[in-house]
């Protein structure tokens, strides 16, 4: 189930586009703005925060590093973040991706907020 921002009082403030922003630029993220971006609740994320061997540096972490870490956890297995064209291949022909208009009140806003 996605994490809603709403219902986690601790990230509320903290928008989606801002954070994105962070990443592409490869700046270092706070416990909540790691949060949001990982589709994670505040609580889970201060918990990985106090893990022994979790990247994070004087209370930030910068994504990259949390992307090794998390291989390293998986067994140096890496997961695509786009399947390959062999399983694409086995949508139908009509198949379209779904616009803001198709989506929940809530995923079509965040998505609106990553395109400004």
């Amino acid at each position: 189930m996605p994490l809603n921002m709403t219902t986690d009082k601790q990230l509320r403030g903290t928008k989606l586009a801002d954070v994105l922003e962070k990443r592409r630029l490869d700046q270092a993220l706070n416990v909540k703005e790691f949060a949001v971006l990982a589709g994670i609740s505040y609580s889970v994320a201060r918990e990985w925060f106090g893990m022994k061997g979790f990247p994070r540096v004087q209370g930030v972490v910068f994504w990259q590093d949390f992307v090794q870490w998390r291989n390293q956890q998986n067994g140096g297995r890496t997961f695509a973040q786009n399947p390959p064209p062999s399983l694409a291949s086995g949508f139908p022909s009509d198949f379209k991706r779904p616009s803001s208009a198709d989506l929940p009140p809530r995923a079509a806003q965040i998505l609106l907020e990553t395109v400004k």
